[in-house]
């Protein structure tokens, strides 16, 4: 239900808590500072080393970064199910256990978000600047790009409340199609 109150501190509430605002800011810059450096040396490759073992070992790399980072954002979801389906509620220290790895990833989830798309980006311009392919990996590839871009705009809006659950849904719609490209 949607008080008058509520709108008005939805008003004066900013888009970025100040508890999360530096890592965010830390993780921005990096991405951006990742990105405009590994593109530098993704332009400069000379054209006949397009099609070479150096460029597609580069590409991989990043599609190998871009997991483990998006492995670390998932985790947050992975560990909140398991608090709520009340797994370890008999033993405490697996109950502390699942505690703090969910306190460790809530912490973590928007700055390697970040870090994430970074790689991914770079990841997207290496695989079309090595030669895009219609099979099912690059397909799969192109799909979850497609569906992940409304994610990080739902997450800005998580924020503020106003994401209805889209956040969520997309995510684990990328989650899916990522997982197909990653593991085929």
């Amino acid at each position: 239900m949607n008080t008058p109150q509520m709108k008005a501190d939805r008003i004066k509430q900013e888009w970025i808590p100040k508890k999360e605002r530096f890592g965010i800011s830390v993780a921005f810059i990096l991405a951006v500072l990742l990105v405009v450096w590994q593109l530098k040396d993704i332009v400069e490759l000379s054209s006949a080393a397009l099609h070479s073992k150096q460029l597609k070992h580069m590409l991989k790399d990043y599609g190998s970064y871009a997991r483990i980072a998006i492995f670390v954002v998932l985790a947050y979801y992975a560990f909140l199910f398991a608090m709520r389906q009340r797994i370890g509620d008999g033993i405490v220290y697996v109950k502390k256990g699942l505690s703090l790895l969910l306190r460790f990833a809530r912490r973590w989830h928007t700055p390697m978000a970040i870090i994430a798309i970074a790689f991914i980006l770079l990841h997207t311009v290496a695989v079309f600047m090595y030669g895009f392919t219609f099979d099912l990996n690059t397909i799969s590839g192109l799909l979850a790009l497609v569906v992940l871009l409304p994610v990080p705009i739902s997450g800005l809006l998580r924020y503020r409340r106003l994401d209805r659950k889209w956040h969520l849904r997309s995510g684990l719609a990328f989650a899916v199609l990522f997982l197909i490209h990653a593991f085929l």
